[in-house]
C-alpha cells in the first residue's frame, strides 16, 4: 500500500529484458530485497540493491498495462516506498496496481480509455502521484496540481502525447463489485428493515 506522496524522482538506469534498474538515493534508506517500491505508481518488488540504485523484475502484465513499455534510459520516474504502520496518510489509499495508461493533453489534462471510476473531486493517481480530479468531461479529466507537487515529481517533464500510469480510487471498484453481485441483498426491504427508508 502507498499514499501517492512521491518521496523522490529517480532516473531509469536500464531496462534489460524484464529487469528494470532505477538510480536513486532516498528510497534506498532501510530498503532490503523483497520490499515494495512504487515506480511511477506501479508496485514493484526490489530484487537487488546497489549503492545508488535498485533492480526489480517486471512482469509481462506490467509492461502491457503501464507506461513502462515506452520508458527509456534517462527518464525520470516517481518513487515511493510502501507504507509502514507509522507513516502519515498524506495522499489517499494507493495499491500500486495500474488500471490503465492515459494520454497527456497538456495543462494537466489527461485522456483515458474509460472514465468509469473517475469522479469529479475524487482521488486519482497519475504516475504514482495522488491528485484530485478538478474537472471531468467524458474521458478527459483535469487534475489539480500545486507547485510543490509539480516541482518534486516527474509531472514537470510531461509533454503533450506522453503516456502516464493511472490508478483510480479503489473504493469505486469495490462499490461497483458489491452492487453488481448477483447475491446482492440490498433491495427495498433491506433498506426498510435497516432504517434507510
Amino acid at each position: 500500500m502507498f499514499t501517492g506522496i512521491v518521496e523522490e524522482t529517480g532516473i531509469l538506469k536500464s531496462i534489460n529484458g524484464s529487469v528494470i534498474t532505477v538510480q536513486c538515493k532516498k528510497v534506498l534508506e532501510n530498503t532490503k530485497p523483497g520490499d515494495s517500491i512504487a515506480i511511477n505508481g506501479c508496485c514493484q518488488t526490489v530484487t537487488k540493491l546497489f549503492q545508488d540504485s535498485f533492480s526489480a523484475d517486471v512482469s509481462a502484465e506490467t509492461f502491457a498495462v503501464t507506461n513502462f513499455k515506452s520508458m527509456k534510459t534517462g527518464d525520470a520516474v516517481n518513487l515511493e516506498r510502501a507504507l509502514t504502520p507509522s507513516t502519515r496518510m498524506g495522499g489517499h489509499i494507493v495499491q500500486g496496481h495500474i488500471d490503465m495508461t492515459a494520454k497527456y493533453l497538456g495543462d494537466m489534462r489527461f485522456e483515458v480509455p474509460d472514465s468509469k471510476y473517475i469522479v469529479y473531486k475524487g482521488s486519482i493517481t497519475v504516475n504514482g502521484v495522488s491528485l484530485t480530479v478538478s474537472k471531468l468531461d467524458g474521458n478527459i479529466f483535469s487534475a489539480a496540481v500545486i507547485p510543490h507537487t509539480l516541482e518534486n515529481t516527474n509531472l514537470k517533464y510531461l509533454r503533450t502525447g506522453d503516456s502516464v500510469n493511472i490508478e483510480t480510487d479503489i473504493l469505486g471498484r469495490y462499490v461497483e463489485k458489491f452492487l453488481s453481485t448477483e447475491h446482492n441483498k440490498i433491495d427495498e426491504n433491506f433498506l426498510l428493515e435497516n432504517g434507510f427508508m
